[in-house]
């Protein structure tokens, strides 16, 4: 890593917030809300995420509901790419593609526009934190059905201790996962 990247990291760091005990006792919770209060490190963050697009050859960008928009709306405006909203399911009027998950006690659902991606597109997956991975795989299963390729997925954190990257990697087909932190 340059010092450079380093430099950014450590930014990024310094303003992601732990929160103790929440949403539920034992939980180490990772507030993101000051890094994107900071201009500095949301523009660093946003940078970052932008030359991976542009690395990896994007043509679009998905954000995943909710957090995702945060980050990867603010990319494809620097990207210079359009953005496409993958919204929990029932929340986008027309035609949509939906892919249920599974969670940790139950399924969900997931929905995208039919006619936002085609074949010829190569999409970037933008999130906040891979944790168990089940969102933005479901989210890699709605592109490919929807004709277009993986260019990668990209997130601010990976929490390393969950199986989220196991999970992706055999869906991602090769396709590049890139975590700017990993805790």
């Amino acid at each position: 890593m340059t010092a450079e990247a380093q430099d950014a990291t450590d930014l990024l760091l310094s303003r992601i917030r732990d929160v103790p005990d929440y949403p539920k006792p034992g939980v180490l919770f990772k507030d993101i809300t000051p890094l994107l209060a900071d201009p500095e490190a949301f523009t660093a963050l946003t940078d970052a995420l932008a030359g991976l697009c542009s690395a990896h050859g994007a043509t679009k960008i998905v954000g995943l509901e909710a957090r995702g928009f945060i980050l990867a709306a603010p990319v494809a405006v620097r990207a210079g790419l359009g953005f496409i909203p993958v919204r929990k399911a029932g929340k986008l009027p027309g035609a949509t593609l939906r892919q249920a998950y599974e969670l940790e006690y139950g399924t969900a659902e997931i929905e995208v526009h039919a006619e936002d991606l085609a074949a010829g597109d190569r999409v970037m997956v933008i999130d906040d934190v891979l944790a168990t991975g089940g969102t933005a795989e479901a989210s890699i299963e709605l592109i490919r059905r929807a004709g277009a390729e993986v260019a990668g997925v990209a997130v601010l954190m990976e929490l390393g201790f969950l199986p989220g990257r196991a999970r992706l990697e055999p869906a991602l087909n090769g396709a590049p996962l890139t975590a700017l932190i990993t805790v």
